[in-house]
């Protein structure tokens, strides 16, 4: 088995004629080699070949006097360039380290990196070693291009979750309010986020759609403004009400004192006097504050007598005189 195919590799082998130097001269070792490739073109049995066994040493040492430098400094440059990828990569890693990006992205960032370094490493590699790397780019390319339109939303989506967790609009445990939903973080993932609803629903939302879309942020700062409107009654005294208002915002521990809290007649309406009320509170107070205060002033109205209008219509009716 062997020797046949030795044999069938030694009658495959191409003939070769020397390369000549400009004065006439043939390159000694290409010349060496293409005398030994041409006196071995002629084998056509393994006799042949066994008598013919200085002239294969010989076809293995020309070889080696052509390849073997470029061997050597194409390894001395792969030794050189993976020592730099570790360098590249271990400084992004720190980089993302002392930005406190999250651990799966920079995983996932770091791996990415190492590999496609090492793909071009690999490729200048071959260039070194004479392999022609314009056809092996191009087959990367059009493979890179293939599956980018294959993963293209699992792209943008892992690409909004690199740019979330970058920028971090938002975090765990915030209140927002996005992509036609709203709800409390609870998971902020590579490809999805995690949200859940005032009752207790789970929403996954792409982050490609969180992070090209307009989104409401409700625990970035520490206090909010609570803003509800009362309306009363045209013959009710306005100061009345706003003494009334004021005593029970005053009342209430949890209202903030700066900003001051804010009472104003903010709209004459068709059937009401509406008054604006405009009170700081901590984040945490913010609904319950509102809804305390809502009903507060429902009964603290009604014990002092002002009214709460509600919608009405006049009609006017006019007889036809005949």
């Amino acid at each position: 088995m062997l020797d046949r195919f030795l044999l069938a590799f030694l009658q495959q082998a191409p003939a070769a004629t020397p390369a000549e130097s400009p004065d006439g001269s043939a390159d000694s070792a290409e010349e060496a080699s293409a005398n030994t490739l041409a006196g071995l073109t002629d084998i056509t049995s393994i006799d042949d070949v066994r008598e013919k066994g200085s002239a294969l040493w010989q076809l293995a040492e020309s070889y080696a006097l052509l390849y073997l430098p470029k061997v050597l400094f194409a390894a001395i440059w792969l030794v050189i360039g993976l020592f730099i990828i570790k360098l590249i990569v271990s400084g992004v890693g720190r980089a993302f380290r002392l930005r406190n990006i999250d651990e799966s992205v920079r995983i996932f960032v770091m791996s990415v990196l190492r590999v496609g370094l090492r793909i071009l490493l690999i490729i200048m590699v071959l260039g070194l070693l004479g392999v022609p790397t314009a056809s092996l780019g191009f087959i990367i390319g059009a493979a890179s291009l293939a599956i980018g339109f294959a993963l293209k939303d699992t792209l943008q989506n892992f690409a909004g979750g690199v740019i979330i967790l970058l920028l971090k609009p938002y975090k765990v445990g915030d209140f927002i309010e996005a992509a036609g939903f709203s709800g409390t973080v609870k998971e902020v993932q590579i490809f999805n986020t995690i949200m859940a609803t005032s009752d207790n629903c789970r929403i996954i939302v792409p982050n490609g759609q969180l992070s090209t879309s307009a989104l409401k942020n409700f625990s970035v700062h520490e206090t909010r403004r609570v803003e509800v409107i009362l309306g009363i009654g045209y013959d009710d005294d306005i100061e009345r009400a706003r003494a009334v208002v004021r005593g029970l915002i005053d009342a209430d521990a949890r209202t903030l004192v700066e900003p001051e809290p804010v009472i104003k007649v903010g709209e004459l309406a068709d059937s009401s006097v509406n008054l604006v009320v405009r009170v700081w509170v901590e984040r945490g107070d913010f609904w319950g504050y509102r809804v305390d205060l809502l009903e507060k002033v429902k009964a603290a109205f009604d014990a002092e007598g002002i009214s709460i209008p509600y919608p009405q219509s006049e009609v006017t009716m006019r007889s036809a005189q005949t």
